[in-house]
């Protein structure tokens, strides 16, 4: 009985980290900022914006991008979309968007030279060609509301920002989006925590930004080295923020989900690429603890996935009689507090809570790809080009 008694303290005691976990994120995510707070009216003397948008193979996604940018209540504005030698209909489209808007420029890039990854080089094509104070840089696959463009810029000039970036509500409609999707932003909130702790951390691992929307002053870009300074990382965005944070510059993030929408990926295949090229590759720069830090990167990038998975497995295995009381009473706990994040989670993306129920599967495949991009190592492939990340 005294045996029991201890074991199962120790398994409670073990349990803790999965019960405390959820509610730090939740506290370190509670005080984020939105643009909502800002006012939705240009300033009377609204500085020229130079809306940049890069565009590789992105049929699918660029009309209603581009035609939602050119939408922007704001009184001067340019877009400027580069067609990165596309090979579907993403230069024709933008072409015939191009005829009936003359605020829209289409360019595009010489070939892409070595060292290079091909959104950095679009990127720098595009800011280049522009003539704005302030660049946005937004993905083809976003669309704005016409409040995003004003409501930035006030935002940079309440905080004297050189950069502000964007988080954007994601757009999940597959079965395959539901279940990884919020594994991998969960895992990133957990990382990071809100937009508050993002913005005050000191340390250049705790910074990102979000690649899909940037805003940025001229001034401090053509500083900062533009795009060829981060042109050889895959994660170009987080690599932004930390070169911002390490010059001393002002970078900030806010949530965005009323003015920013976009629909990452489409299916299994397109999650497991997309991700898998990133969360490596990538990622290393997030880790703390410098060399110590990137050399456990490995074990740190399945822990998570491994945190959501092992508890039911080892819970349905001890049912089974296969495992003793201690593994019972401790992936019982676990589990239980795995399930009122996840639905948590569910709700407050108004998705149905069986997905939670369902977050084991999520978490496996948020495994897989973790492995396939440990072992994939530096190399990465996008967009039918293959690169090296330094």
């Amino acid at each position: 009985m005294y045996l029991s008694r201890v074991t199962s303290f120790l398994a409670v005691a073990l349990a803790a980290p999965w019960v405390v976990l959820p509610v730090a994120t939740a506290i370190r995510a509670r005080h984020s900022r939105s643009l909502d707070e800002e006012p939705a009216d240009a300033p009377a003397d609204a500085p020229l914006v130079s809306v940049v948008v890069p565009a590789r193979n992105e049929a699918r996604n660029i009309e209603a991008c581009i035609r939602s940018a050119l939408a922007a209540q704001y009184p001067r504005l340019e877009v400027i979309a580069v067609d990165d030698h596309s090979t579907d209909d993403t230069g024709a489209i933008l072409r015939r968007i191009a005829e009936g808007d003359a605020r829209l420029r289409v360019v595009s890039p010489p070939p892409l030279p070595p060292g290079w990854f091909g959104k950095q080089w679009a990127c720098r094509t595009g800011a280049e060609a522009g003539s704005g104070d302030i660049i946005a840089f937004f993905d083809a696959d976003t669309q704005q509301t016409p409040d995003l463009v004003p409501r930035a810029v006030n935002g940079m000039r309440s905080r004297q920002a050189d950069l502000l970036t964007v988080a954007a509500w994601q757009e999940m409609e597959s079965f395959w989006e539901r279940m990884i999707q919020p594994v991998i932003f969960s895992m990133m909130l957990m990382h990071y925590g809100g937009t508050e702790t993002v913005n005050g951390s000191r340390k250049e691992t705790g910074k990102i930004a979000n690649g899909q929307c940037i805003f940025v002053r001229r001034e401090a870009y053509h500083a900062m080295g533009g795009h060829a300074a981060v042109k050889d990382k895959v994660a170009e965005d987080l690599a932004l923020a930390q070169l911002y944070f390490r010059a001393g510059r002002r970078s900030f993030l806010v949530l965005g989900m009323h003015q920013l929408s976009t629909r990452m990926y489409t299916s299994l295949r397109e999650l497991v690429d997309g991700w898998g090229k990133n969360i490596y590759a990538g990622g290393r720069d997030t880790a703390p603890f410098g060399a110590v830090g990137r050399l456990l990167y490995p074990v740190m990038l399945v822990s998570p996935g491994l945190g959501w998975l092992a508890p039911p497995v080892l819970l349905v295995l001890s049912q089974l009689g296969l495992l003793g009381h201690g593994v019972f009473v401790w992936s019982a706990i676990a589990t239980g507090a795995n399930l009122l994040w996840w639905l948590a989670v569910y709700a407050l993306l108004g998705l149905s809570p069986v997905y939670a129920l369902l977050h084991p599967l999520g978490a496996a495949v948020y495994i897989y790809i973790a492995l396939r991009s440990i072992v994939r190592g530096k190399r990465v492939q996008w967009k039918e080009r293959d690169y090296v990340v330094a």
